[in-house]
């Protein structure tokens, strides 16, 4: 199990969870931003400090963000596929690895 950063970061990128994790297992994409599901240690720091509430334990992500067609689950994991395990997101910066229909979203918060 791990933490899953949802809807409500999209757009947003507030980035004090970031500033809170311990291992450096929180990436940015263009759009949101992502845990590394392989990389959390669960430890639960970003949870609190998510100013949007857009941070879920994996089992109690909300059904809305939970399924398809908006798996936020399944794209904190897809963000990985070709960025693979750096091991920190202090090596990578900021990436242009959205999921596509992440990328496809219309414009949030406005």
């Amino acid at each position: 199990m791990t933490y899953v950063i949802a809807e409500p970061c999209v757009d947003v990128l507030d980035k004090a969870c970031i500033d809170e994790c311990p291992v450096d297992c929180i990436y940015e994409g263009d759009r949101m931003l992502y845990i590394h599901p392989d990389e959390c240690v669960d430890c639960g720091a970003c949870e609190p400090v998510c100013p949007v509430e857009a941070i879920y334990y994996e089992d109690d992500t909300p059904d809305e963000w939970n399924k398809e067609p908006t798996n936020y689950t399944k794209a904190n994991v897809d963000f990985f596929d070709e960025l693979g395990s750096p091991g920190g997101a202090s090596k990578v910066g900021k990436t242009s690895h959205d999921p596509q229909w992440i990328k496809d979203l219309p414009p949030q918060g406005e």
